[in-house]
Order: structure tokens, then C-alpha cells, then sequence
């Protein structure tokens, strides 16, 4: 599952060369859902970057707390919010790396899943508008999970799908058949992703101070033919 974001500084349009930005980027070392980031969509043929709710809030939503934060690409087509949201509107969200928890006999280990040098990356999402009236508008979105592969087994089962650079704008593009797309739901490569434990003070998202990221071990890497 993905529950928790680390977003550094970082310069998106190294990801996005053509990447319009409007004010601040959200940056947090320990992202919780129900909270805003930034996101990128494509507007009028142009890349775009906007805040976000992490959550999706359709406007029949009642209870806050049952917005999804995450929807499993094998059952996009189980719910019309997510169903119409994937054939219509799709996103990305740049992050610094994933919080992840693996069981262990008296607690939970948290590490932080990067890549082996530390570069951003951009994970799938799917977005939904809510018009609270004529003229006022909120988008929320959640991430797209896929299993994990088999460097991150060990640690999780589920992970958000990892869109490349190549591949952004056609995931973007509503006019990119749905198949094609489901195509790019993929775990990712082994050797793509490394990973850190980190201190347990990351467990509280009210912990906003950078040492949430700062390994206390080091950096796991897996090579393909391993």
C-alpha cells in the first residue's frame, strides 16, 4: 500500500521538461492522505502542475475519512468513480520515495523506498472534480497500486505503479486508449528501486522534520538478474 509520501525540493521539470508549475510546490517529508500535493495533469495539450487532495472526493461523498487514498489497478472497473476517472482523467504525482511497513515480531519497520540515487519518480493517479457550488471547484485524486515486485515482496505486497518519463505524456492523454494504459500499470523493475529503513518516528504524520527520511540503515539495492 502506499500510506505515507516523502516529496523533497526537487526540480519537477527535470522529470517534465515542458512542465508548467503555478506557485508553490507541496513539499513534505512525511505525507499523509487526506492532505494536498502537487499534481500534474494535461491541460489543453499543456503539462500542468495543481494541487491536489489526497483522497478521492466525488461530490456524493459523505463521510471524509472514506475517500480513497489508494485504488488497486486490477479493480478500476469495480467502481464508476474510479472506472471513469481512469478512461478520462489521469495524473502523476512526483515524489522523493514511499513510506512502506514490514511486519516484524513486536512492531512495524518502516523504510523508505527511493530509488538507488535518490532521484524523484512519478506515480499513477487518477483524479475526480467536486463542484461545492456555480463556481468553486476541489480535485482530489488517489494513487493506482499494483503488487509489488519481487525486491519489495519482502517488505509490502502492494505498491503505487510508477510511470516513466517516456511514458508520461501518453498516460496523461485521455485519448491514449485505456488499454494501452492498463499496459503501464506494471510493478516496477527490480533494479529500478532501492530502499532504507528509517526511524519510527515517521509512523506519526504529525512528525514533519526531515530526519523522517534520514536512513538509520543502509540503502538495500536488487539487480534484475538477481
Amino acid at each position: 500500500m502506499a500510506g505515507r509520501l516523502h516529496i523533497d525540493q526537487f526540480d519537477p521539470t527535470a522529470l517534465l521538461p515542458q512542465l508548467k508549475t503555478h506557485g508553490n510546490w507541496i513539499t513534505s517529508p512525511n505525507l499523509a492522505p487526506r492532505r494536498h500535493l502537487t499534481a500534474v495533469r494535461l491541460e489543453h495539450g499543456t503539462l500542468q502542475a495543481v494541487p491536489m487532495f489526497w483522497g478521492m472526493t466525488p461530490g456524493w461523498l459523505e463521510v471524509l475519512d472514506h475517500a480513497p487514498h489508494n485504488a488497486r489497478a486490477e479493480s478500476l472497473d469495480e467502481r464508476r468513480m474510479f472506472r471513469e476517472a481512469f478512461a478520462a482523467r489521469r495524473c502523476l504525482v512526483p515524489v522523493s520515495g514511499v513510506y512502506v511497513w514490514k511486519e516484524q515480531p513486536r512492531m512495524k519497520q518502516p523504510f523508505l523506498v527511493t530509488t538507488p540515487r535518490r532521484t524523484p519518480f512519478m506515480l499513477a493517479a487518477i483524479w475526480c472534480r467536486y463542484f461545492s457550488d456555480a463556481t468553486t471547484a476541489f480535485d482530489s485524486l488517489a494513487l493506482i497500486t499494483v503488487a509489488a515486485n519481487a525486491f519489495l515482496t519482502p517488505v509490502t505486497d502492494r505498491f503505487p505503479a510508477l510511470i516513466g518519463t517516456h511514458e508520461a505524456r501518453d498516460w496523461l492523454d485521455p485519448q491514449t486508449p485505456q488499454a494501452q494504459a492498463r499496459q503501464m500499470l506494471a510493478p516496477a523493475p527490480n533494479e529500478q528501486l532501492g530502499l532504507f529503513p528509517v526511524s519510527r518516528r515517521v509512523n506519526n504524520p504529525a512528525n514533519q522534520g526531515r530526519e523522517c527520511a534520514w536512513p538509520t540503515g543502509p540503502m538495500h539495492l536488487r539487480n534484475e538478474a538477481q
